[in-house]
C-alpha cells in the first residue's frame, strides 16, 4: 500500500524538530513557572498591567481550564488564561500572560498579518479538513488508472497548501506578540534583571513550536509529492 514506503523520511527533520520544541516548551514552562517574579504579580495581573498601558481596559480576561490553553479571541476582545497562568505569579505565566496580550495589541492595532491570519481560518479550516481525502482518493485513483486522479489529487495539493500558507503566516503574528511582550515586560516593571532572561527563553521556546509547525507541513507537501511522482 502506497503509504508503507520510503518517503516517510522526509519527514524524520522535522518530526525531530517537533520532538524538540515540545520538550523546550515543557522544560523552559516547567523551570520558569517556579521561580517568582520580583513584583509578585500574577499572570492575569501582568495582562492587566499591559492591556491598560495600551488602552485596552476593555479587553476583558478570564479564567480558562488547562495548562498552556492561553489564547486571544479577537471576536468577543477576550483574554483567556489558564489556570497554570491565570492566578500564578511565576516568570512563566506572566509571560505567557503577556504574549497573549500582544495578540489583544495587534489586534487594535489592526496589524496585518494578524488580520490576514484572522480572515483565512475559515478557508483553512475547509481546506484542512478536504487536503488529506482529496489527495488519498486522488492517489487511489491514479493508481487504477482515472483520468481523474490528477485532478482530485492536485485539488487537494491546493487545499494542503493553504494550510501552509496558514502556518507561515502565523509565525510573524507570534514572533511579533512575544517580541511586544518583552519589550514592555521591561517597560512596564514586570520583570528584571535575570527574570528577562527566563521570559525570553519560555516565549523562544513556545515560538519554535510554530516552526515545528510550519517546517512539518512542508515535509508534509514534499512527501505528497514524492509518493505522486512515484505513482508515474
Amino acid at each position: 500500500m502506497f503509504w508503507y514506503d520510503w518517503s516517510y523520511v522526509i519527514l524524520i527533520p522535522a518530526i525531530l524538530l517537533t520532538i524538540y520544541a515540545q520538550a523546550r516548551v515543557q522544560s523552559n514552562f516547567k523551570k520558569y513557572s517556579k521561580k517568582r517574579n520580583m513584583r509578585g504579580m500574577t499572570g492575569a495581573q501582568a495582562a492587566r498591567r499591559m492591556l491598560d498601558a495600551n488602552g485596552l481596559s476593555d479587553v476583558k480576561i478570564e479564567q480558562i481550564s488547562g495548562s498552556l490553553t492561553d489564547h486571544y479571541d479577537p471576536r468577543h476582545r477576550v483574554l483567556r488564561l489558564s489556570q497554570t497562568v491565570y492566578n500564578v505569579d511565576s516568570v512563566a505565566a506572566v509571560s505567557v500572560a503577556c504574549h497573549e496580550a500582544g495578540h489583544a495589541v495587534q489586534h487594535a492595532e489592526a496589524y496585518m498579518p494578524l488580520l490576514m491570519r484572522n480572515n483565512i481560518v475559515p478557508i483553512v479550516n475547509f481546506a484542512s479538513q478536504l487536503s488529506w481525502p482529496l489527495i488519498l482518493v486522488g492517489l487511489l485513483l491514479l493508481g487504477n488508472g482515472s483520468y481523474l486522479g490528477d485532478t482530485v489529487f492536485m485539488i487537494g495539493v491546493i487545499a494542503f497548501v493553504a494550510v501552509i500558507l496558514f502556518h507561515a503566516v502565523t509565525l510573524p503574528v507570534e514572533f511579533n506578540a512575544s517580541s511586544r511582550a518583552l519589550q514592555q515586560m521591561e517597560t512596564l516593571g514586570i520583570v528584571g534583571g535575570e527574570e528577562e532572561g527566563g521570559a525570553k527563553k519560555v516565549l523562544r521556546a513556545a515560538a519554535l513550536t510554530y516552526v515545528a509547525s510550519l517546517a512539518m507541513a512542508v515535509m508534509n507537501l514534499l512527501r505528497i509529492l514524492a509518493i505522486r511522482g512515484n505513482r508515474d
